[in-house]
């Protein structure tokens, strides 16, 4: 299924294909602080609609992920990098697609923070 999902202010836009059943609740340093609820894709399902420029990013730790947020409101919609098998990925906040049920998913606890 193709989801609509962005940013608060609208200036980060993507598409992203999938059936999201379930999401992970990270509690690395940063997802504590963001409050994401992460899903991981391959970089083929993902399409950014809106310009680069208006793209801001955050590395950290390992600095694999490439965390990107909005430099007008602050929301972080996606990250991207390489999953375990090397193969490139994105890893899409759930909680910046407004057609998901939150509620129906079944949310997996990850403790980033011993990772």
């Amino acid at each position: 299924m193709l989801h609509q999902g962005s940013c608060h202010c609208g200036q980060i836009a993507f598409e992203v294909e999938g059936d999201f059943n379930e999401g992970l609740d990270c509690n690395c340093s940063m997802c504590r602080r963001r409050g994401g609820l992460l899903a991981f894709v391959p970089a083929d399902a993902f399409k950014l609609k809106t310009p680069e420029s208006g793209v801001s990013t955050y590395n950290f730790n390992t600095r694999r992920l490439h965390h990107h947020f909005c430099s007008t409101c602050g929301i972080a919609p996606y990250s991207e990098g390489q999953g375990p098998d090397g193969k490139e990925m994105r890893c899409i906040n759930l909680r910046c697609i407004p057609a998901i049920d939150l509620d129906a998913l079944k949310i997996t606890k990850w403790d980033g923070a011993s990772h």
